[in-house]
């Protein structure tokens, strides 16, 4: 296992803390795990009780607390107060039992948790850093203790389908960074959540006497992009060839940064091209079902903003790369949004739907889009909840032997429909992958196994393959790589039950794969700045952190 920043206790020099501040310390502190000899030399006797607890103990413990505990929010508190107690157990916890807790410190809970953010605030994670701030920013980035080599951050402007929660957004960086060590092994002092707070539009928040953010509508126009861009620079100087996940921001400022910053700078857009990955996986685990070709498929798009064109996009690449034409591929992808379907002489179209505008008549809605276009799968990432009706599920039936069909919004109150409506109004044919957690669904004497399509397969096995080998960019290909190795890892037991996805507690093994793909890219297109090791999967493995004590 790699050392951390500072030493193990008990192992570092005489300048390492002692007493209380070791035990107030996260990255440090085994609270009853302390062993004897430890607590001798680093002034701890007297300020634990007598027994000594292993690791596996104090799990089991936290376990047996943590399921008494009456709700999903009351259970995401705990996490994050042990978080801050202790930050290797929380991660032994955590990748101990992952099935069990990813959904209670990401989606769906994290929604939860944002829209209460101001209600269950404790301590202050990661950097907050406001427009007030401006011209300073790199003086507060100094501020921060540890060699960041990996930054999520937000706006909170558009928080899962949940809109604009302002500083209240925090919580999704807290989250993902969560991941990013529980499931790819990034050292947790290596990562930064930082919330960009530029104000908030959100009349309920502007006038809750719990927000924690600048009370003011937004930042907008020139001043927020000079406010972005001095973030950037600073992150950039302060951590060089730190990794920058851009994370829950509106379309209009999604697509404008990435497009202004990924072909200079070490970043990339999760809602954007690690959903793109995700989906594009297990399309391709549903097309080893029902045998065809992604260039033969037609998707249709619930939805037209960064997810739904940033999936799109993806697989436009994919179609070419079995051989379509560039307008033949865009020509099989179709958005419908809130006006209907995405079409040509609509007016005001924006930028981003504007490649997928295609020559057509007006259509009002979803369900009469399907009847017209008669799709092979259907993609919602709208979060409009239901809008995969019973008759929408039963067209689908009707015009294919095995309908694909991802409900990929979240949180779950968000999702287009349920696994078991998908099921049951498609006679057990369907195709299925959710962006929330459904049970087993039991239907005709068979059980299907239904997986989130969640973008935690994805990001950081991104994150481990381009931060271990110094990737100076992350590329589309480099999601196109992840896409296809994730999809590999999918067993035949997998896909007989239904599922599109590995099992989760596998996400550690489909990581370091997707870690490797990753950086099989950077070496061949001459991104990497590390000198490229005989054993890739070896070298990478040895990057990831194991929580011990």
């Amino acid at each position: 296992m790699n050392m951390p920043a500072r030493a193990k206790p008990g192992s570092g020099p005489s300048d390492q803390p002692r007493g209380m501040a070791l035990l107030r310390d996260p990255l440090l502190n085994k609270g009853t795990a302390f062993t004897e000899v430890e607590r001798e030399a680093l002034g701890l006797r007297g300020l634990l009780p007598a027994h000594v607890l292993s690791m596996d103990e104090q799990v089991a413990r936290v376990m047996t607390n943590l399921r008494d505990l009456p709700g999903d929010l009351e259970k995401y508190v705990a996490l994050n107060t042990l978080l801050d107690r202790s930050e290797a157990l929380f991660f032994r916890v955590v990748c101990d039992n992952i099935d069990e807790i990813q959904p209670l410190i990401y989606t769906p809970t994290v929604g939860l948790a944002c829209q209460r953010f101001g209600l269950i605030f404790q301590r202050p994670r990661g950097m907050f850093i406001s427009a007030n701030d401006r011209g300073r920013i790199a003086e507060l980035l100094a501020n921060w203790p540890h060699p960041a080599k990996l930054i999520v951050v937000t706006d909170g402007e558009r928080i899962l389908g949940l809109g604009d929660l302002g500083a209240h957004g925090m919580g999704i960086p807290v989250g993902k960074l969560s991941l990013y060590s529980a499931c790819a092994g990034i050292r947790p002092e290596y990562c930064l959540p930082v919330m960009l707070d530029v104000g908030t539009n959100n009349e309920d928040l502007l006038n809750d006497r719990y927000y924690i953010g600048l009370r003011q509508k937004r930042l907008t126009g020139a001043a927020y992009d000079e406010f972005v861009d001095e973030f950037i620079t600073a992150a950039g100087d302060a951590f060089p060839g730190v990794l920058i996940q851009f994370e829950d921001f509106a379309n209009h400022s999604a697509f404008r940064l990435l497009h202004k910053y990924r072909d200079e700078l070490n970043v990339f857009n999760d809602d954007i091209q690690g959903t793109a990955a995700v989906a594009l996986a297990g399309l391709f685990s549903a097309l080893r079902v029902n045998g065809g070709k992604l260039a033969d498929q037609r998707v249709l798009f619930l939805g037209a903003g960064e997810a739904a064109t940033g999936i799109a996009d993806l697989v436009v690449s994919a179609m070419m790369a079995e051989g379509l034409s560039e307008a033949d591929s865009v020509r099989r992808n179709w958005l419908v949004d809130s006006r209907g379907l995405v079409v040509k002489g609509r007016e005001n179209l924006t930028d981003h739907k504007l490649r997928y505008a295609h020559d057509h008549a007006p259509v009002d809605d979803f369900l009469t889009a399907i009847r017209t276009l008669k799709p092979t799968a259907i993609i919602g990432v709208a979060a409009v909840g239901g809008a995969f009706t019973a008759e929408v599920l039963q067209t689908m039936a009707e015009i294919n032997d095995r309908p694909i069909v991802f409900a990929l919004s979240n949180p779950t109150s968000k999702a287009e429909c349920t696994a078991e409506e998908a099921y049951r109004h498609t006679g057990g044919r369907a195709l299925f992958a959710c962006g929330s957690p459904f049970d087993p669904v039991r239907l005709a004497g068979k059980t299907f196994v239904p997986r989130q399509g969640n973008n935690s397969y994805i990001f950081p096995g991104v994150g481990l393959g381009a931060t271990a080998i110094g990737s100076r960019l992350i590329t589309d290909e480099m999601f196109m790589a992840a896409a296809h190795t994730l999809a590999y890892l999918v067993t035949p037991e997998d896909i007989e039950q239904g599922s599109l996805y590995p099992a989760l507690p596998r996400i550690r093994e489909a990581s370091a794969h997707i870690a490797v793909a990753v950086a099989e890219v950077a070496y061949k297109r001459g991104l990497a700045t590390v000198p490229r090791p005989n054993d890739m999967m070896g070298f990478i493995e040895s990057q990831m952190y194991d929580p011990q004590y």
